[in-house]
């Protein structure tokens, strides 16, 4: 492991949460994030512009200096950064994370140079540098902090800010994802819940004996289908939402129990899901409920297309209208849920396979969602 030293600065849309989500995000994908320093509020440097505010992180990371800056890169992309600087002139900013140091290396490449070079001349990465690593050596000019401090030609007021970060600041313990047939439900909550050291929870339909049969008859597999799914998600969902992971800060599923009632209202026949609700209300009752509900929109024509690939031949009889209406069913379901807090992520433009920069931007939608329940919150991608 090496230790980084990063510094974070915004001063565009809501800076704090700005600040908060970056160092989130830092934490999830570059490391463990082990120190944050003060947050400080400054002028823009060497730029006409609104009042920024700055902080220093120290982070725990197995990555190289290129990957690290790599990733530092994505994270800003995903919080809306585009350029460092327009014609060479330095300028307002939703986000800027730039490496100060890694371990004690001098770093000098087209891309990358470390210690930061900048950074003696910047009063508002000494202040926090000073607050977090006061006896910490800058390893080519072997002068601590304060020392570079008080020599610095930075004449810019620095204020310290009574704003506190926090580390690891996943605000939920229970994340279900869900999405149509075909929507990556299973793709995303693999590598978010490897992201934030969630436990992963996944549907365990390919051991469902009655679904190859189902797709070739509906109508007569129907009910032991919705019977059998219902049962064993019950089973699964107990079983693993009532065993903690000492090791694991939450729970990330890429299904909820509510789907049971959704596709079977959908396959069964009106006396067979009056029969269907009845047994599903007993056992949802004693079923714990997420705390963040992600819903992954994708459009029918873009369903059939990821079906199609993925090559399932028991699904490749699966047609558009189906697919409507278990969307419909869906749609209705949170319509109706008061006491649930909603993301939907309307993904139908992009591939977050393919393109890593759309995986950071469905993160960035996650972890800057504020809690609502009963409130619907709707992210195009």
């Amino acid at each position: 492991m090496h230790q980084a030293i990063l510094s974070l600065g915004s001063n565009l849309g809501a800076p704090i949460q700005n600040l908060q989500v970056a160092t989130d995000m830092l934490h999830m994908f570059a490391g463990r994030v082990t120190g944050v320093a003060p947050v400080y509020e400054t002028a823009p440097w060497h730029f006409s512009g609104q009042q920024f505010l700055n902080t220093v992180v120290v982070l725990q990371t197995s990555f190289s200096p290129l990957q690290l800056l790599k990733i530092t890169q994505h994270i800003e992309r995903a919080l809306g950064r585009t350029a460092k600087s327009v014609n060479g002139v330095y300028h307002n900013r939703v986000i800027d994370i730039d490496i100060l140091y890694f371990d004690r290396l001098h770093i000098n490449l087209p891309t990358l140079t470390i210690p930061h070079p900048l950074l003696t001349q910047r009063n508002f990465v000494l202040y926090p540098l000073t607050d977090i690593l006061p006896e910490f050596f800058h390893p080519v000019l072997h002068k601590t902090h304060q020392e570079l401090l008080t020599l610095s030609p930075d004449k810019n007021l620095v204020n310290r800010t009574n704003n506190i970060l926090k580390i690891n600041n996943l605000k939920y313990n229970f994340i279900a994802i869900e999405g149509n047939i075909g929507a990556g439900k299973t793709t995303f909550a693999t590598q978010f819940a490897k992201d934030v050291n969630a436990k992963l929870v996944l549907e365990r339909f390919e051991e469902n004996p009655f679904l190859p049969k189902f797709y070739q008859d509906p109508k007569r597999y129907a009910f032991p289908l919705e019977m059998s799914f219902l049962a064993d998600r019950y089973q699964q969902l107990t079983d693993d939402l009532s065993q903690y992971d000492l090791f694991k800060t939450s729970v990330v599923s890429d299904y909820y129990v509510f789907k049971s009632l959704i596709f079977s209202k959908v396959t069964l026949s009106p006396e067979e899901y009056a029969l269907y609700r009845k047994i599903f209300n007993f056992m949802y009752n004693d079923l714990v409920k997420p705390d963040l509900y992600i819903y992954l929109y994708q459009n029918v024509d873009r369903l059939l297309q990821n079906i199609k690939k993925r090559g399932r031949a028991y699904e490749q009889s699966i047609k558009s209208d189906y697919l409507a209406q278990i969307h419909e069913g869906y749609m209705n379901f949170i319509k109706t849920q008061k006491d649930l807090n909603v993301l939907i992520l309307d993904i139908s433009d992009i591939d977050f396979v393919k393109n890593p920069e759309y995986y950071y931007q469905m993160v960035h939608k996650i972890v800057s969602h504020t809690p609502q329940k009963g409130e619907l919150t709707i992210s195009k991608l």
